[in-house]
């Protein structure tokens, strides 16, 4: 079946909702809002924290927060990029409570601002301690009544279209490359449909189940970044992925694990060994609010030397009330598995979280392929460089959707339906020895990237990687070619293209910087010479 979308975006968090919301406005055209499952299902959804921008002019300012941006990006961020989101994030906090967004506000009406790790002043807006689900409520709400949408839950993406799909060449040298729409999979059908669209716009997040324990829900297998980079769009920094120091330990809740916010160090909390010993003024004068990386880095090496399969985080000594009030949902998740926090360590350890690299695009969110946007933790903005700032993710996904919907508006009147594009030839059967195999191949695929591309990386463990998702990748290109195309299979050929991405990009960089630490190059390649 062939459907006809002026704009097709692929992905349902705050990025996604935010662009389809802007373009359906403007009366240009039909939006299709495509879920891979539910619209409520996104990481956006998962983020605790909060949300960054200047607010208080008083005592904060943007130059505080641009610098505060590259100093946790160790300078590899795109200074355009980051002055973008800085000075755009009042605007797209205004643009969030318009859309019915609520932020804690404090008696005097103004908001009720939280300092995160690496970030010098007050700025983080919050909503109790589920802020990302708080603004994926408001948007779903907004978006459910915008008529000029059309949503389709449980409809999986498989490829983009390009020339590729008419039969002709390109590669990763051809100038003009032009995206046409997607091929995706209809649940109550089973069949693969030919979506032809004017503009598409991934907006599929980030890629944490490629590894073994991850904050991420398990749908975030990297789709868009491995549809984009089959289609020879420009994919750049994989190599940073964030792991988050802090996901409550609970064998068996993996994917995903459960977030023990940062804010929970900013509010007091004090990481220290299960036998109440403090480890962090080893490793960094800001204690248990250094960056990420660096305690993430810390919690590896004394799990490591001491043989523990996690640490703890401390806010006995806070008043109880105080942490039940500022903490609700930890108390009770903690609560619901034996442990009160107002009396109990709280059990932690580091999982994949966030991805800094992705679909490399310009300030208005456009890809190396024309017509084709990425936005959200999907994209590569250079906003993160080599490590995000807490909190700045969100902000980036609103600002990027403002500039990619007005670009898109000044354009969109350029572009025509392609309507020579071919259907998805769907031969092929699927019997339940081959649904073994992927599901196999998939654990194997968080295995090797949990065991050799984590957190603390050498050659030898990339190099390994690297020949594991290798034949890893030619066994299940020979079977995508025999089957029909089922979500399991099309997503493990995705986190396999995207685990190649990341140890390949991590191979490439020849020194420790940001979030990539290899023990072969412990020092940046300029600290060197």
């Amino acid at each position: 079946m062939i459907r006809k979308f002026d704009f097709l975006v692929i992905g349902s968090g705050v990025a996604g909702m935010s662009y389809a919301l802007q373009v359906a406005a403007s009366g240009k055209g039909k939006v299709a809002l495509v879920c891979k499952t539910s619209i409520e299902e996104a990481n956006t959804a998962k983020a605790q924290g909060g949300i960054a921008a200047v607010t208080n002019m008083e005592v904060d300012t943007f130059d505080k927060h641009v610098r505060d941006t590259m100093v946790a990006g160790d300078y590899i961020s795109d200074p355009a990029a980051v002055e973008q989101v800085v000075r755009r994030a009042p605007g797209a906090i205004r643009r969030l409570v318009e859309w019915g967004v609520n932020f804690d506000k404090k008696d005097d009406g103004t908001f009720d601002l939280h300092r995160e790790g690496g970030h010098s002043e007050f700025r983080i807006l919050h909503h109790a301690d589920d802020t990302g689900f708080e603004i994926q409520r408001g948007l779903i709400e907004a978006v459910k009544n915008c008529p000029a949408i059309t949503l389709l839950e449980n409809h999986f993406a498989v490829e983009i279209i390009t020339q590729h799909h008419l039969g002709i060449e390109v590669t990763r040298r051809t100038p003009d490359i032009e995206c046409y729409g997607a091929y995706i999979l209809d649940p109550d059908t089973k069949k693969i449909d030919t979506f032809l669209s004017r503009v598409t716009v991934l907006c599929t997040g980030g890629c944490g189940a490629v590894y073994a324990s991850t904050t991420n829900p398990e749908i975030a297998t990297g789709d868009g970044i491995a549809m984009a980079y089959r289609a020879k769009a420009t994919v750049q920094d994989m190599e940073f992925i964030q792991f988050h120091p802090t996901a409550l330990f609970h064998p068996g809740e993996t994917h995903p694990a459960y977030l023990i916010t940062e804010a929970m160090r900013g509010y007091g909390g004090i990481l220290r060994l299960p036998n109440g010993e403090e480890f962090m003024q080893k490793y960094d004068k800001r204690l248990s609010l250094a960056p990420r990386d660096i305690v993430a880095r810390a919690i590896d090496k004394e799990m490591k030397k001491h043989g523990l399969d996690h640490v703890c985080l401390d806010v006995t000594h806070k008043d109880p009330e105080e942490t039940k009030h500022h903490f609700p949902n930890i108390y009770a998740k903690c609560l619901s598995i034996g442990i009160d926090i107002t009396k109990q360590y709280i059990p932690v350890a580091p999982c994949a979280h966030y991805l800094c690299g992705g679909i490399k695009v310009d300030l208005n969110g456009c890809s190396s392929i024309q017509r084709l946007y990425a936005l959200g933790e999907c994209s590569c903005t250079g906003l993160h460089g080599g490590n995000r700032l807490a909190s700045n993710s969100l902000v980036e996904a609103v600002v990027y959707a403002e500039t990619a919907a007005r670009h898109t508006l000044e354009h969109i009147d350029e572009y025509t339906f392609n309507d020579r594009v071919p259907e998805w030839n769907d031969e092929g059967t699927l019997s339940n020895e081959e649904k073994v195999l992927i599901a196999q191949d998939a654990k194997e695929v968080e295995q090797v990237m949990s065991a050799y591309v984590g957190i603390v990386r050498s050659d030898l463990r990339l190099k390994r990687a690297w020949v594991r998702l290798d034949l890893l990748y030619e066994e299940t290109e020979e079977l995508f070619k025999r089957v029909k195309a089922t979500r399991d299979i099309c997503e493990l050929r995705n986190m396999i293209n995207v685990g190649y991405l990341i140890t390949r990009q991590a191979i490439e960089r020849k020194e420790s910087r940001g979030l990539h630490y290899t023990i072969d190059y412990p020092k940046h390649a300029y600290d060197q010479h």
